[in-house]
């Protein structure tokens, strides 16, 4: 609050020095045309004077502007561009439901509170209508991803770039409400600030970088082995 109330205080002195300053030039131009056009012509004023009064006010200007400039670049630190700046190249999660579609697929990951016996699992598009429905069975408590493939109820394969809504719904034996949550993961690619939001890239999605709530280090590059021809080391790939 004591923050909030000095910085108001030095907007208001800096609006205020910004007026006094345009009343105060304009007051110096009409002094100094009414002086050179009442001079003695067999004497004339000294040009020197004015030219030094001018670049006072010329400099007085200059440091009112720095100082909104400045203050503006601290603005924009408060907003929490520096900290996301930081971000990048790191791996991050994200606590929101929005992802965006890219290279034909989209992924989240949720987190149920405890066992679920029914999970709907439901993709909105930005108009909040229905494009992918998924219902799931007897769901242990904890983290599930799901990777959706763009493709609609119809099967037609979504463009790229679209911003998309996972809507989770569970329930229990009983029939009562599975608490859960909802992420995004991934490394951070870009900053950007938007209507006053900074935003972090995050893969092919974009959250505000208030809803980061884990980083770590970015996953290390692994080196390629050889495929294994026993079969029990093989894992089958679970569809989301």
């Amino acid at each position: 609050m004591q923050t909030n109330a000095v910085a108001s205080s030095q907007a208001a002195a800096s609006s205020v020095g910004g007026q006094r300053l345009a009343e105060s030039f304009d007051t110096f131009l009409v002094l100094l045309t009414t002086q050179m056009k009442n001079q003695d012509p067999l004497s004339p004023m000294d040009s020197g004077d004015f030219t030094q009064q001018i670049v006072q006010m010329t400099g007085v200007e200059q440091q009112l502007l720095t100082n909104d400039l400045l203050k503006q670049l601290v603005g924009t630190s408060g907003d929490g561009v520096a900290d996301a700046v930081s971000l990048i190249g790191k791996q991050v999660r994200a606590a929101t439901d929005e992802a965006t579609l890219s290279g034909k697929s989209a992924e989240w990951v949720y987190r149920l509170d405890r066992e679920a016996q029914s999970v709907k699992v439901e993709v909105l598009d930005d108009k909040g209508s229905i494009v992918h429905v998924q219902a799931l069975e007897n769901v242990a408590g904890g983290e599930h991803k799901i990777n959706w493939d763009g493709k609609n109820i119809l099967g037609a394969q979504l463009p790229d770039g679209g911003t998309y809504k996972l809507r989770i719904t569970a329930t229990d034996s009983a029939g009562a409400t599975v608490g859960h949550s909802t992420f995004i993961d991934g490394v951070v690619r870009a900053v950007e600030q938007v209507d006053g939001q900074t935003y972090v890239t995050i893969g092919g999605s974009r959250a505000l970088w208030q809803t980061i709530s884990s980083i770590g280090l970015p996953p290390a590059a692994t080196t390629p082995t050889t495929p294994s021809n026993n079969s029990d080391d093989e894992t089958p790939a679970l569809a989301a």
